[in-house]
Protein backbone atom coordinates (compact mmCIF):
# COMPACT_ATOMS: atom_id res chain seq x y z
CA UNK A 1 0.00 0.00 0.00
CA UNK A 2 3.02 2.58 1.16
CA UNK A 3 4.52 1.39 -2.38
CA UNK A 4 1.17 2.09 -4.24
CA UNK A 5 0.84 5.38 -2.16
CA UNK A 6 3.68 6.76 -3.30
CA UNK A 7 3.47 5.97 -6.91
CA UNK A 8 0.27 7.21 -6.95
CA UNK A 9 2.20 10.52 -5.32
CA UNK A 10 5.09 10.64 -7.81
CA UNK A 11 2.67 10.54 -11.32
CA UNK A 12 0.50 13.48 -9.79
CA UNK A 13 3.64 14.80 -9.30
CA UNK A 14 4.88 14.61 -12.65
CA UNK A 15 1.93 15.14 -14.45
CA UNK A 16 1.42 18.55 -12.42
CA UNK A 17 4.86 18.90 -13.57
CA UNK A 18 4.10 18.32 -17.14
CA UNK A 19 1.17 20.62 -17.12
CA UNK A 20 3.20 23.59 -16.07
CA UNK A 21 5.72 23.17 -18.39
CA UNK A 22 2.72 22.61 -21.04
CA UNK A 23 1.19 25.70 -19.79
CA UNK A 24 4.90 27.96 -20.12
CA UNK A 25 5.04 26.73 -23.69
CA UNK A 26 2.14 27.75 -24.92
CA UNK A 27 2.44 31.31 -23.22
CA UNK A 28 5.86 31.58 -25.48
CA UNK A 29 4.06 31.33 -28.13
CA UNK A 30 1.38 33.60 -27.13
CA UNK A 31 3.51 36.33 -25.43
CA UNK A 32 7.42 35.68 -26.64
CA UNK A 33 10.12 33.95 -23.67
CA UNK A 34 10.98 37.73 -22.06
CA UNK A 35 6.93 37.81 -20.50
CA UNK A 36 6.99 34.80 -18.86
CA UNK A 37 5.68 34.67 -15.37
CA UNK A 38 5.27 32.06 -13.25
CA UNK A 39 1.86 33.62 -11.59
CA UNK A 40 0.53 33.58 -14.83
CA UNK A 41 1.26 29.72 -15.90
CA UNK A 42 -0.03 29.11 -12.28
CA UNK A 43 -3.21 30.84 -13.43
CA UNK A 44 -3.24 28.80 -16.86
CA UNK A 45 -2.88 25.24 -14.87
CA UNK A 46 -5.50 26.45 -11.83
CA UNK A 47 -2.81 26.56 -9.05
CA UNK A 48 -1.69 29.15 -6.29
CA UNK A 49 1.73 30.80 -7.21
CA UNK A 50 3.09 28.86 -3.90
CA UNK A 51 1.90 25.55 -5.19
CA UNK A 52 4.32 26.23 -9.24
CA UNK A 53 7.02 27.60 -6.69
CA UNK A 54 7.47 23.88 -5.31
CA UNK A 55 8.19 22.41 -8.70
CA UNK A 56 10.22 25.61 -10.10
CA UNK A 57 11.42 27.95 -7.61
CA UNK A 58 11.82 30.94 -9.66
CA UNK A 59 10.88 31.69 -13.33
CA UNK A 60 15.06 31.07 -14.26
CA UNK A 61 14.00 27.61 -13.14
CA UNK A 62 11.13 27.20 -15.45
CA UNK A 63 13.33 28.80 -18.28
CA UNK A 64 16.04 26.29 -17.50
CA UNK A 65 13.62 23.30 -17.46
CA UNK A 66 12.03 24.64 -21.16
CA UNK A 67 15.51 25.16 -22.52
CA UNK A 68 16.29 21.10 -21.69
CA UNK A 69 13.15 19.87 -22.66
CA UNK A 70 13.22 22.01 -25.85
CA UNK A 71 16.55 21.02 -26.92
CA UNK A 72 16.37 17.51 -26.18
CA UNK A 73 13.24 18.03 -28.12
CA UNK A 74 14.33 19.38 -31.02
CA UNK A 75 17.63 17.23 -30.91
CA UNK A 76 15.22 14.14 -31.06
CA UNK A 77 13.53 15.32 -34.22
CA UNK A 78 16.61 15.95 -35.99
CA UNK A 79 18.60 12.24 -35.08
CA UNK A 80 15.48 10.27 -35.78
CA UNK A 81 15.36 11.94 -39.15
CA UNK A 82 18.85 11.63 -40.21
CA UNK A 83 19.62 8.27 -38.56
CA UNK A 84 17.11 5.87 -41.42
CA UNK A 85 19.43 7.85 -44.23
CA UNK A 86 22.17 6.05 -45.50
CA UNK A 87 25.74 6.97 -44.22
CA UNK A 88 27.22 7.34 -47.73
CA UNK A 89 24.58 9.57 -48.50
CA UNK A 90 25.95 12.94 -47.03
CA UNK A 91 23.69 15.29 -48.85
CA UNK A 92 20.66 13.00 -48.05
CA UNK A 93 21.50 13.17 -44.30
CA UNK A 94 22.20 16.77 -44.47
CA UNK A 95 18.70 17.59 -45.77
CA UNK A 96 17.24 15.52 -43.58
CA UNK A 97 18.52 16.94 -40.16
CA UNK A 98 18.00 20.16 -41.54
CA UNK A 99 14.33 19.83 -42.70
CA UNK A 100 13.22 18.31 -39.23
CA UNK A 101 15.00 21.24 -38.04
CA UNK A 102 12.29 23.58 -39.63
CA UNK A 103 9.44 21.22 -39.05
CA UNK A 104 10.18 21.30 -35.46
CA UNK A 105 10.50 25.03 -35.01
CA UNK A 106 7.57 25.69 -37.50
CA UNK A 107 5.81 23.13 -34.95
CA UNK A 108 7.07 25.37 -32.07
CA UNK A 109 7.62 29.17 -32.80
CA UNK A 110 7.49 29.93 -29.17
CA UNK A 111 10.15 27.32 -28.21
CA UNK A 112 12.26 28.10 -30.87
CA UNK A 113 12.53 32.18 -29.98
CA UNK A 114 13.60 30.62 -26.59
CA UNK A 115 16.23 28.89 -28.07
CA UNK A 116 17.42 31.07 -30.89
CA UNK A 117 16.02 34.28 -30.46
CA UNK A 118 16.88 37.71 -28.24
CA UNK A 119 18.17 36.68 -24.64
CA UNK A 120 15.69 37.05 -21.72
CA UNK A 121 16.63 39.84 -19.95
CA UNK A 122 18.24 38.87 -16.45
CA UNK A 123 18.75 35.11 -17.46
CA UNK A 124 21.47 32.99 -17.89
CA UNK A 125 21.39 29.85 -19.03
CA UNK A 126 23.68 27.25 -16.81
CA UNK A 127 25.72 24.18 -17.63
CA UNK A 128 22.74 22.31 -17.54
CA UNK A 129 21.74 23.05 -21.12
CA UNK A 130 24.91 22.61 -23.15
CA UNK A 131 24.51 19.14 -23.89
CA UNK A 132 20.95 19.32 -25.09
CA UNK A 133 22.03 21.79 -27.03
CA UNK A 134 24.76 20.53 -28.65
CA UNK A 135 22.58 17.40 -29.70
CA UNK A 136 21.31 18.87 -33.18
CA UNK A 137 24.63 20.79 -33.53
CA UNK A 138 26.57 17.36 -33.17
CA UNK A 139 24.54 15.42 -36.02
CA UNK A 140 24.84 18.54 -38.65
CA UNK A 141 28.49 18.51 -37.54
CA UNK A 142 28.84 14.44 -37.82
CA UNK A 143 27.64 14.84 -41.24
CA UNK A 144 30.68 17.00 -42.46
CA UNK A 145 33.43 15.35 -40.50
CA UNK A 146 31.90 12.00 -41.68
CA UNK A 147 32.28 13.22 -45.61
CA UNK A 148 35.57 14.25 -45.36
CA UNK A 149 37.19 11.57 -43.24
CA UNK A 150 40.25 10.74 -44.64
CA UNK A 151 40.80 13.89 -46.17
CA UNK A 152 44.34 15.56 -44.74
CA UNK A 153 43.68 19.65 -44.11
CA UNK A 154 46.54 20.27 -46.77
CA UNK A 155 44.86 19.01 -49.49
CA UNK A 156 42.02 21.62 -48.65
CA UNK A 157 43.47 24.55 -49.27
CA UNK A 158 43.76 26.97 -50.77
CA UNK A 159 42.17 25.45 -53.95
CA UNK A 160 39.64 22.75 -53.19
CA UNK A 161 36.60 22.25 -54.80
CA UNK A 162 33.47 21.88 -52.63
CA UNK A 163 31.47 19.18 -54.63
CA UNK A 164 29.54 21.21 -57.74
CA UNK A 165 30.13 24.68 -56.55
CA UNK A 166 32.64 26.66 -57.29
CA UNK A 167 36.46 26.82 -56.17
CA UNK A 168 36.96 28.58 -52.66
CA UNK A 169 39.59 30.66 -54.19
CA UNK A 170 43.06 31.86 -52.86
CA UNK A 171 42.26 32.73 -49.73
CA UNK A 172 41.91 29.76 -46.77
CA UNK A 173 39.99 30.40 -43.69
CA UNK A 174 42.67 32.18 -40.81
CA UNK A 175 42.74 29.49 -38.30
CA UNK A 176 42.54 31.89 -35.19
CA UNK A 177 38.76 32.54 -36.38
CA UNK A 178 37.67 29.58 -35.57
CA UNK A 179 40.26 28.36 -33.06
CA UNK A 180 37.14 27.57 -30.74
CA UNK A 181 35.82 25.25 -32.74
CA UNK A 182 38.59 23.39 -33.83
CA UNK A 183 39.40 22.79 -30.33
CA UNK A 184 35.24 21.45 -29.49
CA UNK A 185 35.48 19.38 -32.72
CA UNK A 186 38.76 17.88 -32.10
CA UNK A 187 37.91 17.27 -28.00
CA UNK A 188 34.25 16.18 -29.05
CA UNK A 189 35.65 12.87 -31.34
CA UNK A 190 34.36 14.38 -34.62
CA UNK A 191 37.93 14.39 -36.36
CA UNK A 192 41.43 14.21 -34.75
CA UNK A 193 42.57 17.37 -36.64
CA UNK A 194 39.96 19.00 -38.24
CA UNK A 195 40.76 21.21 -41.38
CA UNK A 196 40.09 25.30 -40.09
CA UNK A 197 38.94 25.45 -43.58
CA UNK A 198 35.88 22.72 -42.97
CA UNK A 199 35.19 23.66 -39.84
CA UNK A 200 34.35 27.44 -40.59
CA UNK A 201 32.13 26.46 -43.74
CA UNK A 202 30.23 24.44 -41.30
CA UNK A 203 29.90 26.88 -38.94
CA UNK A 204 28.73 29.43 -41.66
CA UNK A 205 26.58 26.39 -42.78
CA UNK A 206 25.00 26.31 -39.52
CA UNK A 207 24.45 29.37 -38.76
CA UNK A 208 22.82 30.07 -42.25
CA UNK A 209 20.37 27.44 -41.53
CA UNK A 210 18.84 29.00 -37.86
CA UNK A 211 19.08 32.47 -39.73
CA UNK A 212 16.79 31.48 -42.20
CA UNK A 213 14.27 29.96 -39.70
CA UNK A 214 14.47 33.29 -37.45
CA UNK A 215 14.00 35.50 -40.82
CA UNK A 216 10.76 33.27 -41.85
CA UNK A 217 9.45 32.80 -38.18
CA UNK A 218 9.66 36.39 -37.09
CA UNK A 219 8.69 37.96 -40.41
CA UNK A 220 11.71 39.06 -41.58
CA UNK A 221 11.52 37.53 -44.94
CA UNK A 222 7.79 38.45 -46.22
CA UNK A 223 7.86 40.28 -49.28
CA UNK A 224 11.10 38.28 -50.28
CA UNK A 225 10.58 34.46 -49.69
CA UNK A 226 7.38 33.52 -51.72
CA UNK A 227 7.90 30.29 -50.75
CA UNK A 228 9.38 29.59 -47.18
CA UNK A 229 9.77 25.19 -48.07
CA UNK A 230 11.03 25.29 -51.33
CA UNK A 231 13.75 28.51 -50.40
CA UNK A 232 14.71 26.82 -46.97
CA UNK A 233 15.41 23.44 -49.64
CA UNK A 234 17.01 25.96 -52.08
CA UNK A 235 19.46 26.87 -48.89
CA UNK A 236 20.45 23.57 -47.21
CA UNK A 237 21.06 22.25 -50.67
CA UNK A 238 23.61 25.22 -52.28
CA UNK A 239 24.98 24.75 -48.27
CA UNK A 240 25.57 21.11 -48.73
CA UNK A 241 27.47 21.81 -52.17
CA UNK A 242 29.48 24.59 -50.39
CA UNK A 243 30.06 22.06 -47.67
CA UNK A 244 31.65 19.67 -49.83
CA UNK A 245 28.80 16.65 -49.52
CA UNK A 246 28.04 15.99 -52.75
CA UNK A 247 30.26 14.25 -55.08
CA UNK A 248 32.45 16.28 -57.71
CA UNK A 249 30.32 16.63 -60.99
Amino acid sequence: MVEKARTARSLAREAVHASILAAARARLTEEGPAQLSLRAVARDVGLVSSAVYRYFPSRDDLLTALLVLDYDELGAAVEAAEAPVDRSDHVGRWVAACRAVRQWAIGHPGDFALLYGSPVPGYVAPQDTVEPASRTTHVLVRVVTDAWSGVAGSELAPDWRLGAGPAIGSRPAAPGAVADAVASTRARGFHDDPSPEVVLRTLIAWTTVFGVLSFELFGHAVGSVTDPAAYFDEVIVRLAHDLGLAAPG
